[in-house]
Formats: C-alpha cells, sequence, structure tokens
C-alpha cells in the first residue's frame, strides 16, 4: 500500500544538513502613517517596532531545524555589531554557526524594510534598504571558508548552496564544495539565483522561472518551452535532479530516469509575502532526498510547505504538524 505524502514527513527529521551561502539580517521596521512629508510626496511613519530574523541562506537553515532535523551554517559575517547579532540568532535557533567567517573588511550583510502598518490590513511594504557588498571573497576568506567546508562535509547528509550573489560562492568554493561531496558521497544541492553553469554535477539544482530563462537564453511560457528548457539546463548542468518553480503555475520537474512532470502550485488562500519561499522550498527537498523520499514526492512536499510559507510575512518556517496537515488536506 502507497503511504500518504504525511506520512513521509517524520522522515525528515534527524538529519544533518549543512547551508552554505550569503547569511543575512532581516530588519524590519512597522511604523503607522499619519500624514504626507511636507519634504516629498512620501507618508511620514511613526515607528510602531523593530524586528529582526535570520535571512539569506541563513532561512533554509531555520527551516531545516523546524523540521526536526539538525543545521550547520557556512558563510561570513562583519566584524559588526550586526555579526555578532547574527551570530546569536544563529545560536538561539539552534544553527551550528561553527563555520562562520568574521571579515575585517566586509560589513554584515542587512535588508532593512519598512512597512506602513494600518488594522485591519496587513502591512503593507514602503521602501528597502540594503548594506551589502558584492565583491568575491579575498583569497584569506576564500581559504577559511574552504578549510570550514573540509571540516564540516565529511559529517553531514547533504550541503545546500544558498547563493544570493554576494561574493561568497566563487568559483573555488563552488568546486571544493562539489568535490568534498563527491569524495564523502554526501547530497550536493543547490538553489542558484544566477550563476547557474558555475554548478554543474549537482544532485538538485532549484530555479525559478525567471532565472531559468535567463540561464538559457530563451522564454519559458507554454508548456513545451518548459519541456525543452529543463532538458537543456539537465544536460548542460550534468545535474541528476532539476526543480524550476513557478510560483501560481507549480513547478516543473526532470532528472535522470524521471521524464519531464508538472506538478500545479497548492491552492493558497492569500499570498501575503513571497520573501524565502524557495528557501523553504530547497531546504524542504533536500531534506526528502536525504531521507530517501523519491524526488516528485519531494518536490511535492516541499511545494506545500513553500504554500504555506508565503501566507506569512518574511522569512517564515513550517511545523512537521501544520505541513502534515496541509499534505493531508491538499493530498
Amino acid at each position: 500500500m502507497r503511504h500518504s505524502l504525511a506520512d513521509l514527513i517524520p522522515h525528515l527529521a534527524g538529519r544533518r544538513i549543512l547551508v552554505v551561502g550569503d547569511v543575512s539580517l532581516d530588519e524590519y521596521l512597522f511604523g503607522r502613517a499619519t500624514r504626507l512629508s511636507r519634504e516629498a510626496p512620501v507618508p511620514v511613519l511613526e515607528l510602531i517596532r523593530r524586528e529582526i530574523i535570520l535571512g539569506g541562506a541563513a532561512n533554509p537553515a531555520r527551516n531545516i531545524v523546524a523540521l526536526g532535523s539538525m543545521a550547520s551554517q557556512v558563510g561570513i559575517v562583519g566584524a559588526d555589531s550586526e555579526g555578532r547579532q547574527l551570530r546569536d540568532l544563529l545560536h538561539h535557533a539552534g544553527i551550528d554557526a561553527q563555520g562562520l567567517v568574521v571579515s575585517p573588511t566586509r560589513p554584515t550583510t542587512r535588508k532593512t524594510r519598512i512597512l506602513a502598518e494600518e488594522s485591519p490590513r496587513l502591512p503593507q511594504q514602503v521602501a528597502r534598504l540594503d548594506r551589502l557588498e558584492r565583491t568575491p571573497l579575498s583569497p584569506i576568506e576564500e581559504d577559511l571558508i574552504i578549510a570550514a567546508l573540509r571540516t564540516q562535509i565529511p559529517t553531514v547528509a547533504a550541503v545546500i548552496c544558498s547563493d544570493y550573489q554576494l561574493g561568497l560562492m566563487t568559483p573555488a568554493v563552488i568546486s571544493a564544495t562539489r568535490d568534498l561531496c563527491h569524495t564523502h558521497g554526501v547530497l550536493f544541492t543547490v538553489d542558484a539565483q544566477g550563476n547557474s553553469y558555475a554548478y554543474g554535477g549537482a544532485d538538485l539544482f532549484r530555479c525559478n522561472n525567471q532565472e531559468a530563462a535567463a540561464a538559457l537564453g530563451i522564454r519559458l511560457e507554454r508548456e513545451e518551452d518548459f519541456v525543452h528548457g529543463l532538458a537543456m539546463l539537465r544536460d548542460a548542468l550534468r545535474a541528476r535532479l532539476v526543480i524550476v518553480t513557478r510560483g501560481p503555475q507549480g513547478l516543473s520537474i526532470i532528472g535522470q530516469g524521471l521524464d519531464y512532470r508538472h506538478l500545479p502550485a497548492v491552492e493558497v488562500s492569500e499570498v501575503y509575502d513571497t520573501i524565502g519561499a524557495g528557501d523553504t522550498f530547497i531546504a524542504v527537498t533536500t531534506l526528502g532526498l536525504a531521507a530517501g523520499v523519491n524526488p516528485v514526492d519531494a518536490a511535492q512536499i516541499a511545494n506545500t510547505a513553500a504554500a504555506l510559507v508565503v501566507r506569512r510575512l518574511g522569512n517564515a518556517v513550517v511545523s512537521p504538524e501544520e505541513l502534515a496537515a496541509a499534505l493531508t488536506h491538499h493530498h
């Protein structure tokens, strides 16, 4: 008898996963609009509250821990108060931060979102201000990251590369990650937001439809475009599995021994915030594959998890109980 998808959720727990990529602090400033400014046609917000949560490559790690597995983080922060705060947040989230490298020259990435709050409506984002550095790592920083990877990768079931295009995932770091994974029989999964062709040989390569179109240099509009495009991407990347997420159109999947499939999106009553949905997707799919779940089932579970987080503000995680309930309801 075939198990239901909900029956597979307990298998996602107890895994050890390493996430390497660009970590950030996500800051939310909530204010109440009181009037229009005399200085410019913009609202004046009076600050109500401030929230700071883990973002970037730390978000897949949060999702891994929320589902009962163990996450380690390899990334870079600045020698600043934000770097200390990010390390503290990782510690409080139960994420192993031994692989964090402190740079004396780079700032810790911080993304500040300013939101207008007016009951009973949901907060609306008014502006976003990013503090970041896009230059590649220095040779010394690169060596420190690779040393952390050498220490950590032999102890884990899978490595997620979470590339936010902020300089950490240099060719040398990517190559070291891939080689160490292959040497130690560790699953090598990728969430690329560009620079797709640097990630050849991945066990799982995930991107969204815009990123896939940009990588292929073709338009992805009709279903036959996706059938053709995913086959091209899989061949070019020598990937065991390719998944292209398509927002409200669900996802497309192809792999070794797996013909092209389109999985429809899970119906969501209201999409509030798509931030972090890709992070949730790669975390859950990787956990599924590490647990031996077949790729289509792993993708469907991740599809459902992503549908849950888009109903919340900012980077969000799902619990095993709510994911199992949603799978039971939808499937």
